[in-house]
């Protein structure tokens, strides 16, 4: 595990990468199928980070609060997948064991994560109904795998977002473990 703090790459305003990736259900998906939801919310995480492990109930709380008319929340692994719990099977079992109730896609050739600009894990980008990223950050204030939460962040930025508000702080770096580079 590599402590690493997410850097902004993409930055306010930006439009959100084009991607066609796998999900753990052998789909292919790409942005545009996400095209009706008000906000989507593109996470990098993979299987084996403290910190995703940490915060991925919170992430499948967050998809369940809100209709997938409001919010679509999609994650995305661009570990390298020959390291250690990586990889599409191992990202099936991670599916199943946590329950998600998003798309779990493997981006293998790590290109998309290099043109969001995604270094960590868990690495959070919310766009609006156009597409253009409003936040990159926190999911909320709990920086440490055995921290506890008391500010939901991601989730108070989609409910400002959703009633036409202005996100305040539109870059709050996340922590996570570094992205396994091939």
């Amino acid at each position: 595990m590599v402590k690493t703090e997410s850097t902004q790459v993409l930055k306010e305003g930006a439009g959100a990468p084009q991607f066609e990736l796998k999900g753990t259900d052998n789909k292919i998906y790409s942005l545009e199928m996400f095209g009706k939801s008000e906000a989507l919310l593109v996470i990098f995480i993979c299987n084996h980070c403290p910190y995703v492990k940490a915060r991925i109930n919170d992430i499948v709380r967050i998809q369940s609060r809100f209709k997938k008319s409001e919010l679509q929340v999609i994650c995305i692994n661009s570990n390298d997948p020959s390291y250690d719990e990586e990889g599409f099977e191992n990202m099936k079992k991670f599916y199943e064991k946590y329950q998600l109730n998003f798309p779990y896609l493997i981006d293998e050739s790590q290109d998309v994560a290099r043109r969001y600009g995604a270094v960590c894990t868990p690495d959070p980008y919310l766009f609006n109904g156009e597409r253009l990223l409003v936040y990159h950050g926190r999911i909320n204030d709990a920086v440490e795998p055995d921290s506890i939460a008391k500010t939901h962040i991601m989730e108070d930025n989609i409910k400002t977002l959703l009633a036409g508000g202005k996100i305040e702080n539109g870059f709050d770096p996340s922590i996570g473990c570094s992205i396994k580079w091939k």
